[in-house]
């Protein structure tokens, strides 16, 4: 989490809004940049969610977080507020980021050093749930994982309904050079 004191008054300040939104306050981050400071926000969905946060999610917490950073008196003249998620590239370390894993295909990193990569299906308790390679279940209590990763699966990507996209034509003009949209 936030490791300056501002970052922890930041994160203190915002969380409330982020909770409201029924979001998690993964992280904040405060650092210099030229004369203003750039604040970084990462949140997160519940753990009981899985898939991506939306946009429109996003959009709108990041004004009630502006808002919030507005009014504080420990960031003083012009700040860059960036608001994202932790993406696929996070390390997997508490057990609520196990849990927004489940259905992805996880890399894992046992603290006896084994690893494997199979398909995490659930946790139960503080039970991580796998899919092993023959279908069979292969359970892994929190305490024995050091690290997992989620990895990235480019033909589940790529296994989209194409039924998705049946309405559009291609003919949409999208390349617009006068700068009005």
């Amino acid at each position: 989490m936030a490791a300056s004191p501002i970052a922890e008054q930041m994160a203190d300040a915002v969380r409330p809004g982020v909770e409201s939104a029924g979001l998690v306050l993964e992280d904040v981050q405060v650092a210099p940049a030229g004369a203003r400071t750039v604040v970084r926000v990462v949140l997160d969905l519940t753990e009981d969610q899985t898939g991506a946060l939306g946009l429109d999610q996003v959009a709108e917490v990041s004004r009630v977080i502006s808002d919030t950073l507005d009014t504080l008196p420990a960031l003083p003249g012009k700040f860059t507020l960036e608001v994202t998620s932790p993406g696929t590239s996070r390390p997997l370390t508490e057990l609520r980021h196990f849990k927004r894993a489940r259905t992805r295909l996880v890399a894992v990193d046992l603290v006896e050093g084994e690893s494997f990569t199979e398909r995490l299906t659930a946790v139960e308790g503080e039970v991580l749930v796998f899919e092993a390679a023959d279908g069979a279940a292969h359970e892994v209590p929190f305490a024995a994982v050091r690290s997992g990763q989620v990895e990235v699966e480019l033909k589940r990507a790529a296994a989209v309904d194409e039924s998705d996209f049946e309405d559009f034509d291609g003919s949409e003009d999208t390349d617009r050079t006068d700068g009005e949209g």
